[in-house]
Formats: C-alpha cells, sequence, structure tokens
C-alpha cells in the first residue's frame, strides 16, 4: 500500500471507491424507507357471533360414544351421556347405537366421532363400537384416554 505523489503524469490503476459507496449509501436509505411500507400479511375479517339469539335445537358438535361395563353383561352405550336402548326390554343393542348414529351423522358435514370406554370393558367391544361408526359413515373416530395425574 504505497501512495503516489503527484508527479511523474503516470496513470493510476487503483479503483475510486468514493462513487461506490455513495451508491451503496443512497441505496441502502431507499431500501430503509421501502420495507416499512410494504404490507405484512392478508387483511382478514374475524368472524362476529351472530346477533339475534340462537335457537336451541342445535345438535352437539362433538360425539362421544361412550361403552360402560356391566359386570356378567355385554355392556351399556351412551351418546353425550344420553342412554342408547333397544325397544325390547331396555336392553341395549348395537343396532340401536348404529341407527341413532346414522340418524345424527345423515345431515352432518363434519363427521368426528370419539369413543371413550370404561377400565374394565374389552377391547372388543370398543372395535365393534368403531365398526359401527365406520357403517354410519363417520369420517374420523379418535379414542379418548384418562388423564394420567403425574406422580402415579
Amino acid at each position: 500500500m504505497s501512495m503516489t505523489t503527484g508527479g511523474g503524469g503516470s496513470y493510476s490503476s487503483d479503483i475510486n471507491v468514493t462513487p461506490m459507496i455513495d451508491i451503496l449509501l443512497v441505496l441502502l436509505i431507499i431500501f430503509m424507507v421501502i420495507v416499512p411500507v410494504t404490507p405484512k400479511g392478508l387483511d382478514a375479517m374475524v368472524p362476529q357471533p351472530p346477533k339475534g339469539p340462537q335457537p336451541k335445537d342445535i345438535p352437539e358438535r362433538t360425539i362421544v360414544v361412550q361403552v360402560l361395563h356391566q359386570p356378567g353383561k355385554v355392556p351399556t352405550y351412551k351418546i353425550n351421556e344420553t342412554d342408547v336402548y333397544n325397544g325390547v326390554g331396555g336392553a341395549p343393542a348395537q343396532k340401536e347405537l348404529q341407527a341413532r348414529l346414522t340418524e345424527i351423522y345423515a345431515n352432518r358435514a363434519e363427521r368426528i366421532m370419539f369413543v371413550k370406554g370404561d377400565d374394565n370393558v374389552d377391547f372388543h367391544y370398543i372395535a365393534e363400537v368403531i365398526d359401527i361408526g365406520r357403517a354410519a359413515n363417520v369420517d374420523h373416530i379418535g379414542l379418548m384416554t384418562p388423564k394420567i395425574m403425574a406422580g402415579q
């Protein structure tokens, strides 16, 4: 890195970086001004709740089928805490369960069902309820399990 003192009239092959730094600073200022002006995301409207009174006969969105253990007998079934009975003698039946589920899911766009079984219920009863749900055109079937508390 030597410096030439102005004598001799020879040409210098060093690059003059001053105009390049000037251009760089101008571009930096332009980008600093433009970036905050650009939109960040889409304009979305949040859905508002209806203003009028809502009808009470809207069915629940979440359907939970419970399989309840009965010692020495076939288990009983509940759909959202409502017992499912066969018309003969009040005995629970898979046919009545399938008929009720078919009726529930006939006009639904969202076909999701959860199955919850007691601790003592054999899994083949749970599998039967899953098959009944599939026969009733349920798209997604989930299994509900009890929460396990820490330290148990």
